[in-house]
Protein backbone atom coordinates (compact mmCIF):
# COMPACT_ATOMS: atom_id res chain seq x y z
CA UNK A 1 0.00 0.00 0.00
CA UNK A 2 1.81 3.26 -0.99
CA UNK A 3 2.13 5.75 2.32
CA UNK A 4 -0.34 8.04 1.73
CA UNK A 5 -3.03 5.87 1.82
CA UNK A 6 -4.12 5.82 5.14
CA UNK A 7 -4.02 8.27 8.29
CA UNK A 8 -5.73 8.95 11.34
CA UNK A 9 -7.92 12.19 10.77
CA UNK A 10 -11.41 12.12 10.89
CA UNK A 11 -13.36 10.66 8.37
CA UNK A 12 -14.81 13.06 5.31
CA UNK A 13 -17.90 11.97 2.98
CA UNK A 14 -15.17 11.03 0.41
CA UNK A 15 -17.85 9.11 -2.07
CA UNK A 16 -19.52 12.43 -2.08
CA UNK A 17 -16.68 14.16 -3.06
CA UNK A 18 -16.32 11.79 -5.51
CA UNK A 19 -19.16 11.97 -7.40
CA UNK A 20 -19.94 16.33 -7.11
CA UNK A 21 -16.34 16.61 -8.66
CA UNK A 22 -16.96 13.77 -11.51
CA UNK A 23 -20.72 14.48 -12.05
CA UNK A 24 -19.45 16.03 -15.44
CA UNK A 25 -17.38 13.17 -16.19
CA UNK A 26 -19.76 10.65 -15.66
CA UNK A 27 -22.46 12.48 -18.10
CA UNK A 28 -19.87 13.36 -20.71
CA UNK A 29 -19.22 9.41 -20.64
CA UNK A 30 -22.76 8.30 -20.80
CA UNK A 31 -23.93 10.53 -23.49
CA UNK A 32 -21.49 9.26 -26.23
CA UNK A 33 -22.77 8.95 -29.76
CA UNK A 34 -22.45 5.01 -29.54
CA UNK A 35 -23.69 4.43 -26.13
CA UNK A 36 -27.13 6.70 -26.84
CA UNK A 37 -27.85 4.47 -29.90
CA UNK A 38 -27.29 1.27 -28.15
CA UNK A 39 -29.47 1.89 -25.15
CA UNK A 40 -31.96 3.68 -27.34
CA UNK A 41 -32.53 0.63 -29.64
CA UNK A 42 -30.25 1.92 -33.23
CA UNK A 43 -27.78 -0.80 -33.08
CA UNK A 44 -28.06 -4.17 -32.60
CA UNK A 45 -27.02 -7.36 -30.44
CA UNK A 46 -23.51 -7.69 -32.76
CA UNK A 47 -22.58 -3.85 -31.49
CA UNK A 48 -23.48 -4.81 -27.44
CA UNK A 49 -21.07 -7.77 -28.02
CA UNK A 50 -18.62 -6.00 -29.42
CA UNK A 51 -18.34 -3.32 -26.54
CA UNK A 52 -18.58 -6.33 -23.85
CA UNK A 53 -15.57 -7.76 -26.14
CA UNK A 54 -13.60 -4.39 -25.22
CA UNK A 55 -14.66 -4.21 -21.81
CA UNK A 56 -13.21 -7.77 -21.68
CA UNK A 57 -9.23 -6.10 -21.65
CA UNK A 58 -10.31 -3.74 -19.58
CA UNK A 59 -11.44 -5.68 -16.23
CA UNK A 60 -8.64 -8.40 -17.27
CA UNK A 61 -5.83 -5.50 -16.94
CA UNK A 62 -8.57 -4.26 -13.67
CA UNK A 63 -8.90 -8.15 -12.00
CA UNK A 64 -5.02 -8.67 -12.31
CA UNK A 65 -4.64 -7.06 -9.15
CA UNK A 66 -2.91 -8.91 -6.07
CA UNK A 67 -4.90 -8.65 -2.59
CA UNK A 68 -2.08 -7.59 -0.08
CA UNK A 69 -2.44 -7.46 3.60
CA UNK A 70 -3.77 -4.09 4.09
CA UNK A 71 -6.01 -3.80 1.11
CA UNK A 72 -9.14 -1.97 1.76
CA UNK A 73 -12.02 -4.14 2.30
CA UNK A 74 -14.14 -3.16 -0.27
CA UNK A 75 -11.94 -4.78 -2.86
CA UNK A 76 -14.59 -7.29 -2.65
CA UNK A 77 -14.06 -10.51 -4.88
CA UNK A 78 -17.71 -11.38 -5.54
CA UNK A 79 -17.39 -8.13 -7.63
CA UNK A 80 -14.89 -9.61 -10.45
CA UNK A 81 -16.56 -9.61 -13.76
CA UNK A 82 -13.89 -11.50 -16.23
CA UNK A 83 -16.32 -14.64 -15.65
CA UNK A 84 -19.34 -13.51 -16.36
CA UNK A 85 -17.74 -11.42 -19.45
CA UNK A 86 -16.47 -14.49 -20.93
CA UNK A 87 -19.57 -16.38 -20.62
CA UNK A 88 -21.73 -13.43 -22.06
CA UNK A 89 -19.45 -13.38 -24.91
CA UNK A 90 -19.95 -17.43 -25.96
CA UNK A 91 -23.56 -16.97 -25.70
CA UNK A 92 -22.97 -14.27 -27.96
CA UNK A 93 -21.43 -16.36 -30.60
CA UNK A 94 -17.77 -14.71 -29.66
CA UNK A 95 -15.92 -17.64 -29.28
CA UNK A 96 -12.03 -16.27 -29.59
CA UNK A 97 -12.40 -12.53 -28.67
CA UNK A 98 -9.04 -12.04 -28.58
CA UNK A 99 -8.78 -12.85 -32.26
CA UNK A 100 -11.98 -11.24 -33.50
CA UNK A 101 -12.01 -8.39 -31.21
CA UNK A 102 -8.43 -6.99 -30.43
CA UNK A 103 -8.30 -3.73 -28.03
CA UNK A 104 -9.02 -0.91 -29.95
CA UNK A 105 -5.90 2.14 -29.51
CA UNK A 106 -8.23 3.80 -26.85
CA UNK A 107 -9.14 0.33 -25.40
CA UNK A 108 -5.22 -1.03 -25.08
CA UNK A 109 -4.19 2.48 -23.48
CA UNK A 110 -7.13 2.38 -20.64
CA UNK A 111 -5.44 -1.34 -20.21
CA UNK A 112 -1.82 -0.42 -20.06
CA UNK A 113 -3.13 2.38 -17.55
CA UNK A 114 -4.55 -0.17 -15.44
CA UNK A 115 -1.94 -2.54 -15.59
CA UNK A 116 0.38 0.48 -14.91
CA UNK A 117 -1.37 1.17 -11.65
CA UNK A 118 -1.69 -2.53 -10.73
CA UNK A 119 2.02 -3.37 -11.36
CA UNK A 120 2.92 -0.49 -8.45
CA UNK A 121 -0.06 -1.40 -6.00
CA UNK A 122 -1.44 1.68 -5.64
CA UNK A 123 -4.24 1.62 -3.60
CA UNK A 124 -5.70 5.01 -4.17
CA UNK A 125 -5.38 4.93 -7.81
CA UNK A 126 -6.80 2.01 -8.10
CA UNK A 127 -9.60 2.77 -5.95
CA UNK A 128 -10.62 5.63 -8.22
CA UNK A 129 -11.06 2.89 -11.16
CA UNK A 130 -12.53 0.09 -8.61
CA UNK A 131 -15.25 2.64 -7.72
CA UNK A 132 -15.85 3.19 -11.37
CA UNK A 133 -15.98 0.22 -12.98
CA UNK A 134 -17.76 -1.81 -10.76
CA UNK A 135 -20.47 0.72 -9.01
CA UNK A 136 -20.84 1.68 -12.34
CA UNK A 137 -21.99 -1.79 -13.16
CA UNK A 138 -24.61 -1.90 -10.17
CA UNK A 139 -25.97 1.03 -11.18
CA UNK A 140 -26.53 2.16 -14.47
CA UNK A 141 -25.32 -1.62 -15.93
CA UNK A 142 -28.40 -2.81 -14.92
CA UNK A 143 -30.65 -0.72 -16.95
CA UNK A 144 -27.97 -1.46 -19.46
CA UNK A 145 -28.70 -4.95 -19.40
CA UNK A 146 -32.82 -4.01 -19.59
CA UNK A 147 -32.41 -2.00 -22.30
CA UNK A 148 -30.29 -4.51 -24.01
CA UNK A 149 -32.86 -7.42 -23.46
CA UNK A 150 -35.89 -5.50 -24.31
CA UNK A 151 -34.15 -3.62 -27.73
CA UNK A 152 -32.39 -6.69 -29.12
CA UNK A 153 -33.79 -9.96 -27.06
CA UNK A 154 -30.68 -10.66 -25.01
CA UNK A 155 -31.04 -13.72 -22.94
CA UNK A 156 -29.95 -14.14 -19.09
CA UNK A 157 -27.12 -16.42 -20.73
CA UNK A 158 -26.19 -13.33 -22.46
CA UNK A 159 -26.83 -10.64 -19.63
CA UNK A 160 -24.64 -12.63 -17.08
CA UNK A 161 -22.07 -9.02 -17.06
CA UNK A 162 -25.17 -7.40 -14.98
CA UNK A 163 -25.63 -9.97 -12.17
CA UNK A 164 -23.91 -9.88 -9.08
CA UNK A 165 -25.04 -13.39 -7.76
CA UNK A 166 -22.32 -13.43 -4.91
CA UNK A 167 -23.08 -10.15 -3.10
CA UNK A 168 -25.94 -8.82 -1.43
CA UNK A 169 -28.51 -6.89 -3.19
CA UNK A 170 -26.97 -3.93 -5.27
CA UNK A 171 -28.24 -1.00 -2.51
CA UNK A 172 -27.46 -1.62 0.21
CA UNK A 173 -23.76 -2.85 -1.32
CA UNK A 174 -23.34 -0.04 -2.60
CA UNK A 175 -23.81 2.44 0.85
CA UNK A 176 -21.65 -0.16 2.49
CA UNK A 177 -19.00 0.62 -0.48
CA UNK A 178 -19.22 3.89 0.25
CA UNK A 179 -19.22 4.28 3.47
CA UNK A 180 -16.00 2.23 3.17
CA UNK A 181 -14.31 4.49 1.72
CA UNK A 182 -15.27 7.22 3.73
CA UNK A 183 -13.64 5.14 6.52
CA UNK A 184 -10.45 4.77 4.75
CA UNK A 185 -9.73 7.98 6.15
CA UNK A 186 -7.61 9.37 3.32
CA UNK A 187 -5.59 12.87 4.05
CA UNK A 188 -6.67 15.44 1.43
CA UNK A 189 -3.35 14.81 -0.86
CA UNK A 190 -4.38 11.40 -1.15
CA UNK A 191 -8.44 12.49 -2.04
CA UNK A 192 -7.31 14.59 -4.54
CA UNK A 193 -5.29 11.80 -6.53
CA UNK A 194 -8.00 9.63 -6.07
CA UNK A 195 -10.65 12.35 -7.53
CA UNK A 196 -8.34 13.06 -10.52
CA UNK A 197 -7.94 9.30 -11.09
CA UNK A 198 -11.94 9.33 -10.83
CA UNK A 199 -11.75 11.89 -13.63
CA UNK A 200 -9.26 10.10 -15.61
CA UNK A 201 -11.07 6.81 -15.66
CA UNK A 202 -14.54 8.80 -17.10
CA UNK A 203 -12.25 9.80 -19.70
CA UNK A 204 -10.65 6.49 -20.70
CA UNK A 205 -14.08 5.54 -20.76
CA UNK A 206 -15.51 8.11 -23.20
CA UNK A 207 -12.59 7.52 -25.87
CA UNK A 208 -13.52 3.81 -26.01
CA UNK A 209 -16.94 4.85 -26.41
CA UNK A 210 -15.77 6.92 -29.17
CA UNK A 211 -13.41 4.54 -30.68
CA UNK A 212 -16.41 1.56 -30.93
CA UNK A 213 -18.94 5.06 -32.45
CA UNK A 214 -16.14 4.92 -34.99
Amino acid sequence: MTSDTLTETAPLDVAALIRTASADDHKAAESRGFVTRLMAGELDLDAYARYLAQLAWVYEALEAWEPRAGDPEIFEPGLARMAAIESDLVALGVADRRTTHPALPATAAYAAHLRDIVGRHDVVEYLAHHYTRYLGDLSGGQAIAALIARHYGATPDQLAFSRFDALEAPVPFKRRYREGINELRLPAASVDRLIAEVRRSFALNSAVFDALDA
